[in-house]
């Protein structure tokens, strides 16, 4: 097992530069390259024991990477949509006299990872990937499970979560939280 680990570590570094190579092709700028190569990595080091020995290395961290750059994409221009519903346009260019509580966030953060981390692993990494911008089918083919397993786990992992950290339900005045 432990021969098998290091030739697949030894195959991954030999990958590196056709991977940078790619990932430059795909985001153009040098900063979103590393992010990229690095996101790729941390997911094959991590879900390397689906790998199958024999097949084709590359393919599949490209396959990784092409997967991980448009859910990434995806994300960013959902981040990145503003809609201005003011009829007046100066209200834009006004300076906020209102600040935000950053301490307090860190500790919402901080209760929310938690309260993931305390998951059971298949809810965990089934929430997280989700989370993460995967679609179902995505999951259950990635997971190698049946998409309405998928779909129960997210559904518990919630269930779960929204239990937890209730008090932030009151809190921000939802008195029902959605199932």
């Amino acid at each position: 097992m432990t021969k098998l680990r290091n030739e697949f570590d030894t195959l991954m570094v030999m990958e590196l530069q056709p991977l940078r190579n790619y990932a430059l092709s795909l985001t153009h700028d040098m900063d979103d390259t590393k992010d990229l190569v690095q996101e790729t990595l941390l997911k094959a080091f991590r879900y390397k024991e689906r790998f199958e020995e024999g097949t084709n290395l590359r393919g599949w961290l490209y396959t990784i990477m092409k997967n991980s750059f448009i859910n990434n994409y995806r994300r960013d221009s959902k981040r990145n949509t503003f809609l201005d519903s003011t009829d007046n346009t100066y209200f834009i260019d006004l300076p906020s006299h209102k600040t935000d509580n950053d301490a307090e966030l860190k500790f919402i953060r901080k209760d929310l990872e938690d309260a993931i981390d305390a998951l059971p692993l298949e809810l965990k990494i089934t929430f997280t990937m989700n989370a993460e911008g995967y679609k179902y089918h995505e999951i259950a083919e990635e997971l190698n499970i049946p998409i309405g397993t998928v779909k129960t786990r997210i559904f518990v992992a919630r269930r779960i979560l929204r239990d937890k950290l209730h008090q932030y339900g009151k809190e921000f005045g939802m008195t029902e939280v959605p199932a």
